[in-house]
Parts: C-alpha cells; structure tokens; sequence
C-alpha cells in the first residue's frame, strides 16, 4: 500500500517594498516650494515688500488719497501691462505699445476735432485704428518668420514719427485741439475718465476697469481653450501646430488685444486732459513689458498669469509715487526700476530652479 503525499501549497509574502525612487518629478514637493513655483507669489510678496518701505519712509503714503493716487497710477500701467503679458506668455513681445497709446488718443481727437462730429465717432475709429495696428504687427511676424523685436520696433519708429508729423500737418501744433466742448464728450469722460467718491476719498475708474481686465484675462487663461492656445504657442508654436492649435490666429490676435489696450489708455489720457501731446509714450512700452516681466512672465513665452503683472505694476505706481511722497529725487524712478527688473528676474531664475530641484 502505497502512500500519496500531498504537499501544501507555498504560501509566499510579497516582497516588502522598498523606498521609491524619485525623480523629482512625482514626488510630493514641500507646500512653500509648490507656493514659490507660482510666478505671481514671488512678485506679491515684493510688491508687499515695497509698501511696506513706503509705508515706513514716507508717511504721506497712509492718508486714504494717497493710496488711491497710487493705484491711479498702477492702473494706467497695469491695463497695459495685462494684454502685453499675454502677448508675451505667446512667445511675443510688441516695442510699439507705447507710442500706440498715443497714436489712438491723437486719432480720436482730430477725427472729432477736425471733422467736428460726436466724440464717440473719433473714440470708434480710434478703436479700428489701434486694432489695426495691432492686426499689422501680428500679420507681419507670423507671415514673415522675423523676430517680433524687428517688426514692432519698425511699427515704433513709424508711429512715432507719425504721431508727430500727422499731428503738425493738421493742427499746426505739437499737440490736439481741445475737445471738452464737443458732443459726447461728457459721456465718453464717464467711461474712461471719471472718478466716484469712497469714504470721502476720489477713486478713478481706471482702478476698478484694471480690476475687471484682470479678472477677465485670469479667466482666459485658466479656463478657456484660447487660454490653452496661448501657452501652447509660446511653448513651442510646431508641436501647437501639429495638436491643430491655430497658431496664426492666437498670435495675430493677441497683438490685436494690445492693440485694444492702447486705445482704452489711450482714450484714458484723451479724457483725462481733454488734449493730447503728440511726442508722448516713447519709453512706455519698457514699463509695460518689465510690469510683466516683474509679474513673472518669460521672455521666452510659455510661462506666466494674468495676476502676475497686477502686482508688478502695482511696484511700479508704488514707486514711481512713494518717491515723490518721500520727497526724494524723481530722477531715482528709473533707477529704482531697473533694481526691481533686475532683481525679480534674479529671483524669478532663483525660484524656479528651487522649485524643480530634486
């Protein structure tokens, strides 16, 4: 008789797994570094930073109208500083910013002026004017291959020297003919000049419109398709291209949303003096692009926000008046920018390589 012996089954344990690997890439970063990653932190806590010195160096600064004066002056800069940055995050940049300003407020003043019609008409064509020029330089690089840099300095120049010598030939002077008495000129004011009390204190409509804007643009770019289209062609435009992202299109039309910035500033500044100067906005377009920059987008594309730029150009306002109000030398505004152009790209550099570090 046989015996038939069954052998039970081995019961073997999984391996006790060992420490992952990482590669710096799925593993869980500290929160402040997840935090400093985002470009917009970097630049609220300088911007902090700065009022804070103000607020300390110059008294004037506390006083309820002041801060409102200051973000006056944001403002201006900010609204600017918003569809230049979205250029910019697609790869561009535009040099003719500034002097476009000037371009559109002299437009509408001598459409209305010269052919004495409602304001509202020269405000119109002003508004076709600016986005063509911005359509213009948008066409332009996506048809030609040429650097952005190349085709908004030519567009620069010219407007430059247009402004100026369009402005002599038709008013005989180097600046518009007052408007404050024709049709419409009160309505237009209410839009893009007026100002409206809060807590005894004056506050312009260009704070709460920056507001709006930046509002608007954060929402684009974080929840829409364009938003997308937008950050893919400041990536790499060929692999945008390939995945049927309209790489034309994006690029054209951001230079066109530009082109709008310029005209509401530029309607800003009309209703705002009833008059406008014709050799005005050279130098602006550097503000504008460093707001940006301050605000975290690269000049390379492909990176940035919509909130980033706010609080650069809040920097900029906070400076450009706490000086005045330190009663300090205005001729150290410029100075003080390129310190803090410099130094955020220095931290920018500094924080993105902290944040990826394994």
């Amino acid at each position: 008789m046989s015996v038939t012996q069954h052998a039970e089954p081995a019961v073997t344990s999984p391996p006790t797994p060992g420490p992952k690997e990482s590669d710096g890439r799925t593993s869980e970063r500290p929160l402040a570094l997840r935090l400093l990653a985002r470009p917009e932190v970097g630049v609220f806590l300088g911007a902090a930073a700065v009022y804070v010195f103000f607020l300390i160096s110059a008294p004037p600064v506390r006083d309820g109208s002041s801060m409102a004066n200051i973000l006056y002056q944001s403002s201006t800069i900010g609204i600017m500083a918003l569809p230049v940055a979205l250029l910019m995050i697609g790869g561009e940049f535009d040099l003719s910013a500034g002097v476009a300003v000037i371009a559109s407020a002299l437009t509408a003043s001598m459409v209305t002026y010269q052919l004495t019609v409602n304001v509202w008409a020269g405000v119109i064509v002003a508004l076709v004017v600016s986005l063509g020029i911005g359509f213009l330089n948008g066409w332009l690089v996506v048809k030609t291959g040429l650097p952005s840099f190349l085709i908004t300095l030519g567009s620069f120049l010219i407007l430059q020297g247009v402004n100026l010598a369009v402005t002599k030939l038709v008013t005989g002077n180097v600046a518009t003919d007052d408007i404050s008495n024709m049709d419409g000129f009160g309505q237009a004011k209410k839009v893009f000049a007026s100002s409206f009390d809060v807590g005894g204190v004056q506050v312009k409509i260009t704070i709460v419109w920056w507001l709006v804007f930046a509002a608007i643009a954060t929402w684009v770019l974080l929840r829409t398709k364009y938003g997308n289209w937008i950050f893919a062609v400041g990536g790499n435009k060929d692999s945008a291209r390939a995945v049927g992202v309209p790489v034309a299109f994006t690029k054209i039309s951001l230079f066109m949303l530009v082109g709008f910035g310029a005209w509401f500033i530029g309607m800003h500044q009309l209703f705002s003096f009833n008059t406008v100067q014709s050799g005005e906005g050279v130098g602006q377009e550097l503000i504008y692009i460093s707001a940006a920059v301050i605000g975290g987008c690269l000049l390379t594309g492909g990176a940035g926000s919509a909130i980033g730029p706010v609080f650069g150009a809040f920097m900029f306002g906070m400076v450009q008046q706490g000086i005045v109000y330190a009663g300090w030398n205005p001729d150290w505004f410029k100075a003080f920018l390129g310190v803090m152009l410099l130094g955020a790209t220095l931290i920018n550099l500094w924080v993105s390589r902290a944040a990826t570090r394994r």
